[in-house]
């Protein structure tokens, strides 16, 4: 017989190293690695330690810094230079910090509802003649979230939405640090067989809803039998001055040959971003 194999023992494993016990700016680095949403939801209720960490803005700094693209060293740049202010913590639950990582507003449409996928919702909607009704696109939309349209009577319609740019994630020191721009972009069109007309007014208020700065638009009329199609309006707002809150986002339409139903301006994918500057 031959003899036994000897079995080595392994020395006992060390115990881990509950999170509790790390020194709190390494339970900082640790936190920072956690997805924002699961860093409010599930990690913030697990103690008062970690609740004040997830409130600070240190965790939410880290994050930023991580980000080596231009934008996001830019951003980061302007994070250091112009800190949120913790006077609106009674207004948000969250530190503005956390705000802008869950809701993520650089680049974002901030437009909600932009094609009437969801027929009139998150619109202030006046309806003149037959009123506004939504259809499906006439040709196709690239990058459209859904091939669907707003459509005007033969009277004037009027439709807006209020944006408010805190509540999307952007804090106020960052709004007021001339780094930020302000994009806006609507289409437009006419049926092939009835021209139209389209107005466009998109307006910075302050948080008293007062009107600072204004871009309108008023192409020329979109004659009967012309062209069937839809075309871009655009504006970049730059060096508005501080104390920017919302964004009022406003469409006329009607059609020119005064015709019962739905034949007027067609409006769809319209949009409000924000990018920060790069130089």
């Amino acid at each position: 017989m031959g003899a036994r194999p000897s079995r080595r023992r392994r020395p006992p494993a060390e115990p881990p190293i509950a999170l509790d016990a790390l020194p709190p700016e390494l339970l900082v680095q640790v936190l920072s690695h956690v997805p924002p949403r699961a860093l409010v939801m599930r990690c913030r209720p697990v103690c008062r330690a970690w609740r004040d960490v997830v409130d600070g803005p240190t965790v939410w700094l880290l994050r930023l810094a991580r980000d080596r693209s231009a934008e996001g060293r830019a951003l980061y740049a302007v994070a250091q230079r112009c800190p949120p202010n913790s006077e609106d913590e009674e207004e948000f639950p969250l530190c503005a910090l956390a705000r802008y990582c869950l809701r993520a507003p650089l680049g974002r449409n901030l437009i909600f509802n932009s094609c009437g996928e969801q027929g009139f919702r998150g619109w202030e909607v006046e309806h003149g003649g037959n009123g506004w009704a939504v259809e499906k696109n006439l040709i196709m939309m690239p990058g459209a979230p859904s091939q669907t349209c707003f459509v005007t009577s033969f009277e004037w319609c009027f439709k807006r939405q209020l944006v408010d740019l805190v509540m999307e994630g952007v804090w106020q020191e960052l709004l007021d640090s001339a780094q930020i721009e302000i994009c806006v972009a609507d289409w437009w069109g006419a049926r092939e067989n009835c021209g139209c007309i389209y107005r466009l007014r998109v307006r910075l208020l302050d948080v008293y809803e007062n009107e600072v700065v204004k871009f309108s638009a008023s192409p020329n009329p979109v004659l009967q039998w012309t062209e069937r199609g839809c075309r871009q309006v655009s504006h970049v707002f730059t060096n508005f001055g501080k104390g920017i809150r919302y964004v009022s986002f406003e469409q006329y339409g009607r059609d020119t040959r005064s015709w019962v139903g739905h034949y007027g301006t067609l409006v769809t994918h319209s949009s409000v971003r924000i990018r920060i500057r790069l130089s």
